[in-house]
């Protein structure tokens, strides 16, 4: 399903069920130290029902799924929900998957103790979606926003491979990625407390590989590119990870977390 807005790489459709295959199987880069900090916070763990709204391919359910919590991961790809329902099920693991936007997503009162929304919080219309999930939650449950990106500032194969997504798809704003906390829109102030929130280096290791495999499935290069410009890019993308990088190597990232209570 293709998604446009104007405030997201000049209004150019993105559609992230074209790159699910790479999404599945790169993608999943979070280090354990992502999903711990949360669960320490006593988060997604066991008695607990929580939704991961924009769940792709289930990372964050299934990252978490050893906590105990009883997950529903929600999407508005079709092909995003099949990865997740295949990971999941390979992994031997229990987790409900429906395909929805977050602004359609439709569950009774009071049905969740968790929102969770990881790298897509952006994406959502905030005067829908935040009274919807004010509407999910029980009485003061929790909604947890989540990102992680590299520095491209202060990494040399991080910032050479920003501008070769850029040669292709120049009006990508995925680029230029600063350090910053986690974006509270207005919208939650009377319904939410801010009760926790915090934001953190960390390195990820990649080969380059994966590390190409990262960035075709980024939505400047496979979810909005076509298959021809797509494959140019990842010839062009190998062969500077062949001069420049070597076979393994780490990638610095800024990682931030937001905790919301329910008024």
């Amino acid at each position: 399903m293709d998604i446009f807005s104007r405030d997201i790489d000049g209004g150019k459709a993105f559609d992230w069920g074209r790159t699910s295959a790479d999404y599945a199987k790169f993608r999943d880069i979070y280090p354990p130290l992502f999903f711990e900090k949360v669960a320490e916070r006593g988060l997604c763990t066991k008695g607990q029902r929580v939704l991961d709204l924009g769940t792709g391919t289930g990372v964050v359910p299934r990252n978490m799924y050893r906590f105990g919590a009883d997950w529903v991961g929600a999407d508005i790809s079709e092909n995003q929900i099949a990865q997740a329902r295949l990971l999941a099920e390979n992994a031997g693991m229990k987790i409900d998957f429906v395909v929805s936007s977050a602004e359609g997503i439709d569950f009774p009162d009071g049905s969740f103790d968790v929102v969770t929304a990881c790298q897509c919080f952006f994406y959502f219309d905030y005067d829908i979606v935040v009274p919807k999930i004010a509407r999910l939650l029980k009485d003061g449950g929790r909604l947890v926003i989540l990102f992680m990106a590299w520095v491209p500032a202060d990494d040399a194969i991080a910032r050479a491979s920003e501008e070769l997504v850029l040669k292709y798809n120049p009006k990508w704003t995925g680029a230029g990625y600063e350090r910053k906390p986690v974006f509270i829109p207005e919208a939650a102030e009377s319904l939410f407390d801010v009760e926790f929130a915090e934001d953190y280096d960390l390195m990820v290791p990649f080969t380059r590989e994966s590390w190409n495999g990262r960035m075709k499935a980024c939505r400047g290069v496979g979810a909005s590119l076509t298959p021809e410009e797509t494959a140019e890019w990842e010839k062009e993308h190998i062969a500077l990870l062949e001069r420049t990088a070597p076979p393994e190597f780490d990638i610095l990232h800024h990682a931030a977390v937001a905790v919301l209570r329910k008024k």
